[in-house]
């Protein structure tokens, strides 16, 4: 039994530490974003104040884009809070088979 409980406190040891890696990334992330936002406003503001059609929609087009941007990783910020395990998972998954392809072609370049 305490190989069964070391074995499911590393998991949830490895859980934790890629939740923590990926709120911090997240975190980075989204003040990232709130910087863009900003810029982006200023920029509508700007091109607001000449008046031209073509700023105006230009404006609109970087409001809706900034917008996007911010919904997309909202969506995605809250996906890792809520699934750690299974971001956790994905990682993993993605390293092992990284891992994998490296192994293979690895030992068919020794082979030639």
């Amino acid at each position: 039994m305490s190989k069964q409980r070391e074995i499911e406190q590393s998991v949830q040891d490895i859980s934790q530490s890629v939740g923590d890696k990926a709120r911090h990334y997240a975190s980075d992330a989204v003040d990232a974003t709130h910087e863009l936002i900003k810029r982006g406003r200023d920029k509508t503001r700007q091109l607001r104040d000449r008046r031209h059609d073509y700023a105006t929609r230009a404006a609109h087009y970087l409001e809706d884009a900034a917008d996007e941007a911010n919904y997309q990783f909202r969506r995605a910020k809250r996906h890792v809070k809520r699934h750690p395990v299974s971001t956790a998972a994905i990682v993993a998954g993605t390293i092992g088979a990284l891992l994998a392809l490296r192994h293979l072609t690895r030992s068919r370049d020794e082979e030639d």
